[in-house]
């Protein structure tokens, strides 16, 4: 199979000034999957660098992670990443695969350690053979082939972590091992952000730090989301969406003007990348990238209409 990098991209006139690139998960039910290929195709036209799909606690939703990504790259123009974990695997099970994917024309994985299987708030420990953490994940993916490798980086520090400089450590092994992109967990505080790519800088890590932006579909959500994860939640977000538990279509318009704030202030401080945690839905990740000047790319013309 030929790959995908090096084919000619079927979308032209796409704003350039801009990369972005968008994450999804995979579908339990029809409806879901209905709403998930909605999101895919509202999408498409704004040409991403990429598409990532998640892969559940202990690999639960491996089947369904490796459908959705061999679909996209069988049905649509996209660059599929498919997400990996070390949770509850040995380390020949996951190379095998890593492989799958190889074969199936699949060249980008999200390399991540995974969270334990019984949930937030269990102590994560090594599956027996397994890889013990990310960045051997990283190294073991390399030995299977020379994929390109996004792993995650924590702003505020991943909320195991004993401190941020560990934090940035993982993150400088990571590199090492062969890790070409970190995206982050989601922020609100561009100056918890900002002062954290400078902190990475410094310890001599150089790959790009991509801003992972979550839109807030739903508060009480995105705020247990963010106790999960170590991301804290400002008093100033909670009182925009203070009273508007049964306002959806006002809610909606919050949404898109706080996400609209956070995306323009972090361009000022001279972002080009971002990746958006859709939540499967698109609207307004769709709104937030018409405000960075992107557009619907254009099909190249057909030989007949040439």
């Amino acid at each position: 199979m030929q790959d995908k990098d090096n084919r000619p991209s079927r979308l032209l006139g796409a704003d350039s000034s801009f990369r972005v690139s968008f994450e999804f998960f995979p579908p339990k039910t029809p409806a879901m999957e209905e709403k998930l290929w909605q999101s895919i195709e509202r999408l498409a036209p704004l040409a991403p660098n990429f598409v990532s799909v998640t892969y559940g606690a202990g690999g639960s939703t491996r089947e369904r992670t490796h459908a959705t990504v061999t679909r996209i790259l069988k049905e649509t123009p996209l660059r599929p990443a498919a997400h990996l974990t070390c949770v509850a695997s040995k380390r020949d099970e996951v190379d095998e695969v890593v492989r799958g994917y190889g074969q199936a024309g699949v060249r980008h994985i999200v390399a991540l350690r995974g969270d334990p299987v019984d949930g937030v708030g269990t102590a994560y420990e090594p599956y027996p053979g397994g890889y013990a953490n990310s960045a051997e994940l990283v190294a073991g993916i390399k030995k299977v082939g020379d994929f390109e490798i996004s792993v995650a980086a924590y702003p505020e520090k991943h909320p195991e972590s004993r401190s941020l400089a560990a934090d940035i450590d993982m993150l400088k092994r990571k590199v090492d091992a062969g890790a070409d992109r970190a995206i982050t967990q989601f922020f609100f505080d561009n100056d918890l952000y900002e002062a954290y790519v400078e902190r990475v800088r410094a310890a001599g890590i150089n790959i790009p730090i991509v801003p992972g932006i979550a839109p807030v579909h739903n508060f009480a959500q995105v705020a247990r989301f963010a106790a999960g994860c170590g991301a804290s939640v400002p008093d100033w977000l909670a009182q925009r969406f203070e009273g508007l538990e049964d306002d959806p279509a006002t809610r909606q318009l919050v949404a898109a003007a706080v996400a609209a704030e956070q995306v323009l202030d972090l361009v000022d401080r001279g972002v080009t990348d971002f990746h958006f945690y859709t939540m499967n839905r698109a609207d307004l990740v769709y709104a937030i990238c018409h405000l960075l000047g992107m557009r619907p790319a254009k099909p190249a013309p057909t030989e007949a209409a040439a």
